[in-house]
């Protein structure tokens, strides 16, 4: 096959480029995406199935001045490959190359930064909007998926533009998927228009004819279209988009570049809102993404002929272990529900899923209304566990706050991906769950230090009568300090590793491990140091703080939290009440959102590796 990529500069190629030559240039960038994803890992399948949708926009648009807004964003490498990011392509997702997502700093064609979904709509009818009354001439498209358009606030956002009546173009890129199989009535509701679509068909028809008959075929033709809401409605069932005020176009194949580009043509045209129903194909030209896309959703790198991945992990992750033993739990108390926001697989609960489909709930991309539906599972008296990543479930703020905490209700929330995550960047790291929880009354916060302690505290929870978060990180979950006896889960108790005298270490969950190289570390020094897994960040275990602050005259905190409202923080207001006269060090991430890279690369650009630590704990006592 021909590279036409190779030659390609810049958007002026694409403009002039047949429509066979978009073919070849659309296959070109899949094997770039394709090659380059199988050794950064990334999000795949969502980038392969907008390869012509993509090439149509920029055909039709000029990125320069119209805007394009991505929802959730994970789904722009071929807009990045477009618009001169193509000989950096293979720097996507490592530290201090291009993200997976659109950032202004990169390029002037990435308008809005997005990383949660569901935004695209609101942001887009805000430019539309402002152009409106600044006076100014240029398109806005906002590009959304059927996964996306589950979410409430998509709907607010469709509810207002219909209302606005201003010049906006909706692409809903309707492929069945969020991350896992789509859920619910919006999902149903866009199988029949796939299905179905007889009244498209027949309309354009009807519109060819009479068009074409001289000198009354067009009034014939607006009066035909005054009457067509009966046909509508009798051949398409609710026609949803139309009631809110959108002028509808399609459903159009996804894969087809001509037929987009005389849709987005017409689209460019209508004056209003418009919504442009395009379906295509998550993982398309690739098989084993076509045939599991939820796998290759954000996948790690692979062997682009087997589809399988290149490292195999040591052990099973968090996510693993949370899915197994909430089934273990299950078994035995047929109170505990899950609930996860349209990730089963990533969350660890598609074996709970098989096994309890009546207690299993997904409610798709709507993390605010899983809290809530939480709440009301748990006021009647069933078990609520909502399985979700930390940097989504500061979408739920509010219901965590207003629905669960002040009803005092019994709901866990398991926090998955807290701290770092690594190459998705700024919008994926969950680094601000401590800081946004802690403050809420009712609320008590768990993160375990390995594998067992992981288990102990899923089974201290089941029988909990209270709001109760365990928040836990992304990848491998294993045991450590094998040689220290565990003790058993008490609420707002710490667990004592070492004793010393010199030094106070209280590390709370992942950086327990981190704390236990540092505390050997120092020992070598002559240092002797007590190591505090403190287990609970509300409640502290304040007596035990309290004597080991009468004790030590330095006491370091360490946590993979902002170092604003976090772990530290708590245990600084504590030592003040209490008069505590010695040093204090507050090892945690500063006030500024992180960058992609890899979790190693990022502990020790901000210090919080063993070296980080011990040179910062150097400098106070040297």
């Amino acid at each position: 096959m021909k590279n036409i990529l190779s030659g390609y500069n810049d958007l002026r190629d694409l403009k002039t480029m047949s429509n066979d030559e978009l073919h070849v240039l659309a296959e070109n960038i899949r094997e770039l995406i394709i090659d380059v994803v199988s050794k950064n890992g990334g999000h795949l399948a969502s980038n392969l199935g907008v390869v012509e949708l993509t090439i149509a926009l920029h055909k039709v648009f000029n990125s320069c001045y119209d805007k394009i807004i991505w929802d959730v964003g994970h789904q722009s490498y071929v807009h990045k490959i477009l618009t001169g990011r193509k000989d950096s392509f293979n720097t996507l997702r490592k530290y201090k190359g291009i993200s997976g997502f659109p950032k202004k700093k990169e390029s002037p064609h990435d308008i809005f930064e997005t990383g949660h979904s569901s935004t695209s709509i609101s942001a887009g009818l805000g430019y539309a909007l402002s152009r409106d009354i600044k006076g100014e001439k240029y398109s806005v498209v906002s590009v959304i998926g059927d996964g996306a358009m589950t979410a409430g606030m998509a709907f607010e956002a469709l509810n207002h533009a219909g209302d606005t009546r201003t010049s906006l173009i909706v692409i809903l890129n309707d492929n069945e998927m969020s991350i896992s199989q789509n859920v619910g009535g919006l999902s149903q509701y866009l199988n029949k228009i796939r299905t179905a679509p007889t009244y498209f068909k027949v309309k354009e028809d009807v519109e060819a004819i009479l068009n074409s008959i001289p000198g009354i075929g067009k009034q014939v033709f607006k009066t035909a279209e005054r009457a067509k809401d009966s046909v509508k409605y009798f051949l398409v069932p609710g026609m949803f988009f139309e009631d809110l005020g959108f002028k509808y176009l399609g459903p159009i194949d996804g894969h087809n570049i001509s037929d987009m580009v005389r849709e987005l043509e017409r689209a460019k045209k209508v004056g209003g809102p418009v919504l442009v129903h395009v379906v295509t194909k998550k993982g398309k030209g690739y098989r084993p993404a076509e045939e599991n896309p939820d796998k290759f959703h954000g996948s790690s790198p692979f062997d682009i002929n087997t589809g399988k991945p290149i490292k195999k992990p040591n052990h099973p992750s968090y996510s693993d272990v949370l899915g197994d033993t909430l089934i273990c739990l299950a078994e035995n108390d047929d109170r505990i529900v899950a609930i996860t926001a349209a990730m089963p697989e990533g969350t660890g609960l598609s074996k709970y899923r098989e096994k309890y489909k009546k207690r299993f709930f997904d409610v798709g991309i709507a993390e605010q209304h899983g809290v809530t539906l939480a709440a009301g599972l748990a006021s009647n008296e069933l078990k609520p566990y909502f399985v979700v990543y930390s940097s989504f479930l500061q979408r739920g703020y509010d219901q965590v706050l207003h629905d669960v905490c002040i009803q005092n209700l019994p709901v866990v929330f398991a926090i998955d991906r807290a701290g770092l995550v690594g190459s998705d960047g700024e919008t994926h790291h969950g680094i601000f769950d401590l800081s946004y929880l802690t403050h809420i009354p009712n609320i008590s916060i768990m993160a375990p230090r390995d594998k067992s302690e992981f288990v102990k505290m899923l089974e201290f929870s089941k029988d909990y009568n209270g709001p109760l978060a365990i928040r836990y990180p992304r990848g491998d979950c294993y045991d450590i300090i094998e040689e220290k006896p565990r003790t058993e889960i008490e609420l707002g108790k710490a667990e004592v590793l070492t004793k010393g005298k010199d030094i106070a270490l209280i590390a709370i969950g992942k950086m327990v491990e981190i704390g236990y190289k540092v505390a050997k570390e120092l020992d070598k020094q002559g240092k002797n140091i007590t190591l505090v897994n403190g287990r609970f960040v509300k409640p502290l275990d304040e007596d035990l703080i309290i004597k080991i602050a009468k004790e030590h005259s330095f006491i370091v905190t360490l946590e993979d939290n902002v170092k604003t409202g976090g772990f530290g923080s708590l245990i600084n207001d504590l030592l003040i009440e209490n008069g505590y006269k010695g040093e204090t060090l507050n090892i945690a991430f500063p006030d500024v959102f992180i960058e992609h890279g890899s979790v190693d690369e990022l502990f020790k650009q901000y210090n919080m590796d063993t070296e980080g630590i011990l040179n910062k704990i150097y400098e106070k006592i040297w």
